[in-house]
This record gives structure tokens, C-alpha cells and sequence, in this order.
């Protein structure tokens, strides 16, 4: 289901549902915020109830009192009225009192309601006895009063307890709720990540073989429908360009035999002019021989570099590894030339050495030949070439040095592409082709190395990187 999806629809929807989970989590919070503020007003407005209640009752009993001291001075059945309207309004309070104090036990309420009963029967009896019976029954509302004051007290107490242990408990629900969402959040983010970065990797990885000159895998990419189908279309690429190379490697091969078959009749044929084999030539008839054999030993060469780029390509792809002796590989490379170097007068040292390493070493030791070729080319008369090996981190490092006038800063960026050939050419020396470097490029790519430029102060500096591990 979801590799029918394509690649803006599955990361939208992952988006869709990272944002689902955390406005979920806030909604959640919202609403427990809520409850908490509708539970903390009423427990706030319970408390001010009961508190006003309490208080009421209080000035109710100062009032009874009042009332009654003033009955028993004066004698004016208006205080006394007074105070039976004093003790039902305090009966409302306590009424109050009793229903916001469930855990009260009912029998304070009843005590203050039977205190208040005495005092009411004292204000009828004959005058005699009235001082007495109600002092008795005034004697026990202040305790009453403040016994309920304390229960008033105790219970807003308990009930703002009460909320403190529940917004706790909520604070770590919603923690918990939090940080749940937000590690789903995250896992689907990583995971979506790296089921997106596993077709991005493939994609990536056949645009550098591709790139690499390599046709020989098939593409297949997987994932979301898009990138599928362009997996296809790269697969279809990758055809076409193995395709054309096969048609370019198929016309290199043919152009150069038809070519070498009438230049080696003109070979032949200046070689007969300049033998005199059909008559004695002249100064300006042996000159121009001599500019005939210079020029088909020019084609002729420039055709060999053609096919031998083109057989180094192919074979670059078939590598016949084992272990060599990379300072031996040199030295032999290093003899292979020795009529030109010595020639020329100069010095060609291999210094260093290095463990075995697993490699081809036909095509190491071509590449070996094409660097000290070039250096040959570029190196002045009387000068010195260097090749130093290296071994660090399990990689093998092969520097050839040279003193000759360097690669031209324009160059460096172009100078191991085929057929390019720098402006730094020798005097008097005829230009080549520029598939050597590719060549040694070729060669190293292949077996998983490097070949770098290096910076120099006077000469050129390449650097052929090896991995042990390959």
C-alpha cells in the first residue's frame, strides 16, 4: 500500500500524522487545564461558603447571647424575639455547615441546636430561675463555634490537598502523554527517514556508477512509487549509455583498423622513398619524406593511445586480483623504461615499502608506466623522479614526483579527463593524446583508490591511494 504512495504524499502524511499526535497531546492538555481550574474554583468557592457560614454562625451566637442578656435585664419580650430570630438564622448556617461538612460527626451540629433549645426554654421560664438555665445553656456555643471553626479549617485543608495530589498526578500523566507523543514523533520522523534515505542511497549509488562508467548492474530502486519509477528510468539510462559505449567501443575498434591498414602502406612507402628504392632523392624531395614519416608515425601513435584507452576501459571492469609487492611492481615499471630515462640523464628512485596488497598487477603497472611516462615527458634533462610508498590506516600511498614546470593551475581541475591535454607542453616535444592520466584513473577507480593532484612547489605531485580492505 504504502510503495504506491509517492514520495511529497508519504512525507506529508508523516507530517500530517507527527502534527495529529501533538496537537492531540495539547487538546489533552487544554482540557485537563481546564478541569483543574473548574475543580481549584470550586474548592475556592466552597471554601469562602463554608468560611462565610462559620462566621455567620459565630455572629449568631454573639447576637443569641446579646439578645438573651438583655431579655433577662430588661425583660422586654423584644430582645427576646430577637434572639429566637438570632437562633433560626444561625440554624440556617449550621443547616449550611452540616451539608458542606459530611465527615462532621452530626452530633456537634445537634449539640449547638440543643444548646440553643436550652437557652430558648430558659427565656420562658420564671424570671427566678432564667439567669441560671441560660447561663448553662451559653456556656457551651463558644466551643461549639470553635470546634466547627476547626472543622471548617481542617476540611478546606484536605480539600486543597486534595487538588495539589491531583494536579500532580495529572502534571504526570500529561508528562508521560508528552513524552510518549513525542518519542512516537520522533521514531516515526527516523524511521520515515531512513526508509526515505534507503532509495536516496540507491539513487545516489547508480548515479555514481553511472557516472563511473560501470553498466554492468542493473538499477532497482525501492520505496514510494515516484522514486521507483525513477529507478526505471535510470535502469533505462544505464542501458542506453552501456548501449552507446558498446557502439563507441565497437567504432574505436573498427576506425582504427581501417585506418591502420592504408597507414601502414604509407608507412611502408616513405620508408621506400626515403630508401631511394625509386630514385635517388633531393634535398627538398628528402625533406618532405622526412615530414611524411614524422606525421604517419604521429597518426600511428595517436591511434595506439586511441585503443589502448579503449581496451583500459573495459578491462578496468575485470580485475584479476592478488597479492603484490607494490615496491617490486614499481621497480619493475621503473626498468621497463630505462632506455628513456637514461637517455635523458635522469634519476629514478623507488624509496619506501609497504605489506602485500591484493590487486591486479597488469594494470597496476600499466598505470605505474603511464605516471612515469608522464613524468619522463615533463622532466627536464639531468633531473630526478620519485616514487615513494606509504602505508597508514589501511591505505596504501604511492607519491611520483617530478621537477618538471607542474600542471597549470587551470588545468588541475580538467587534467585527468581523456584527450585533455594541459599547456604546459615540453619544447619541441609532440603532443600526445591525453589518455594517460585517464588511464591511471581508470585503473585506480577500479580498484577502489584515488588519484589525486597534490600541491608543489616546483614539479608535479600525484598521489594513487589503495585501500587494503577492498
Amino acid at each position: 500500500m504504502f510503495i504506491k504512495l509517492s514520495f511529497r504524499q508519504l512525507l506529508l502524511g508523516v507530517f500530517l500524522l507527527i502534527a495529529l499526535l501533538l496537537s492531540a497531546t495539547s487538546i489533552q492538555a487544554l482540557f485537563t487545564l481546564d478541569q483543574l481550574a473548574a475543580e481549584s474554583r470550586a474548592v475556592g468557592q466552597h471554601a469562602v461558603a463554608l468560611t462565610a457560614n462559620v462566621q455567620r454562625l459565630a455572629e449568631r451566637s454573639v447576637a443569641m447571647e446579646r439578645s438573651a442578656r438583655q431579655f433577662l435585664v430588661l425583660d422586654d419580650p423584644a430582645f427576646r424575639d430577637r434572639y429566637d430570630a438570632a437562633r433560626r438564622d444561625g440554624e440556617d448556617a449550621l443547616a449550611a455547615l452540616s451539608n458542606g461538612l459530611p465527615s462532621v460527626p452530626k452530633a456537634s451540629f445537634a449539640a449547638w441546636r440543643e444548646q440553643g433549645e436550652q437557652a430558648w426554654n430558659a427565656l420562658q421560664a420564671p424570671r427566678s430561675q432564667r439567669k441560671k438555665m441560660l447561663n448553662v445553656a451559653l456556656a457551651g456555643l463558644p466551643a461549639i463555634n470553635d470546634e466547627l471553626a476547626e472543622e471548617v479549617k481542617r476540611e478546606v485543608d484536605q480539600r486543597n490537598q486534595r487538588i495539589l495530589l491531583g494536579l500532580e498526578h495529572r502534571r504526570s500523566v500529561l508528562a508521560g502523554q508528552l513524552l510518549a507523543t513525542i518519542s512516537l514523533a520522533a521514531a516515526l520522523a527516523v524511521g520515515c527517514g531512513f526508509w526515505l534515505s534507503r532509495p536516496l542511497a540507491q539513487i545516489e549509488g547508480a548515479i555514481g556508477r553511472l557516472g563511473g562508467n560501470r553498466y554492468d548492474q542493473p538499477i532497482e530502486v525501492e520505496g514510494p512509487d515516484d522514486l521507483r519509477r525513477l529507478g526505471q528510468q535510470l535502469n533505462w539510462l544505464r542501458q542506453r549509455l552501456a548501449s552507446l559505449e558498446a557502439d563507441k567501443s565497437r567504432f574505436l575498434r573498427h576506425i582504427s583498423h581501417e585506418l591502420k591498414t592504408p597507414l601502414a602502406a604509407l608507412v611502408e612507402g616513405v620508408a621506400l622513398l626515403e630508401d631511394e628504392v625509386a630514385g635517388t632523392l633531393t634535398a627538398n624531395q628528402r625533406e618532405v619524406a622526412g615530414i611524411l614519416r614524422q606525421n604517419t608515425a604521429s597518426l600511428q601513435n595517436q591511434i595506439e593511445d586511441l585503443l589502448r584507452y579503449n581496451t583500459a576501459t573495459f578491462a578496468a571492469q575485470h580485475l584479476q586480483r592478488q597479492p603484490t609487492d607494490i615496491a617490486a611492481l614499481l621497480r619493475d615499471a621503473v626498468d621497463a623504461q630505462r632506455l628513456q630515462w637514461q637517455a635523458r640523464r635522469l634519476e629514478v628512485t623507488v624509496e619506501g615499502n609497504a605489506p602485500a596488497i591484493a590487486i591486479d598487477p597488469g594494470k597496476l603497472a600499466i598505470a605505474a608506466s603511464n605516471l612515469l611516462s608522464n613524468a619522463l615527458r615533463y622532466s627536464p634533462e639531468g633531473g630526478a623522479i620519485r616514487f615513494i610508498i606509504g602505508e597508514q590506516a589501511g591505505t596504501l600511498a604511492i607519491d611520483c614526483i617530478d621537477q618538471g614546470p607542474g600542471v597549470a593551475a587551470e588545468d588541475a581541475a580538467h587534467i585527468f579527463e581523456p584527450f585533455y591535454q594541459g599547456e604546459r607542453q615540453p619544447p619541441g616535444a609532440r603532443r600526445g593524446n591525453g589518455v594517460g592520466l585517464s588511464i591511471v584513473l581508470e585503473y585506480v577507480n577500479a580498484h577502489g583508490g584515488s588519484l589525486q593532484l597534490l600541491p608543489a612547489g616546483a614539479g608535479a605531485h600525484f598521489r594513487i591511494e589503495l585501500p587494503y580492505d577492498y
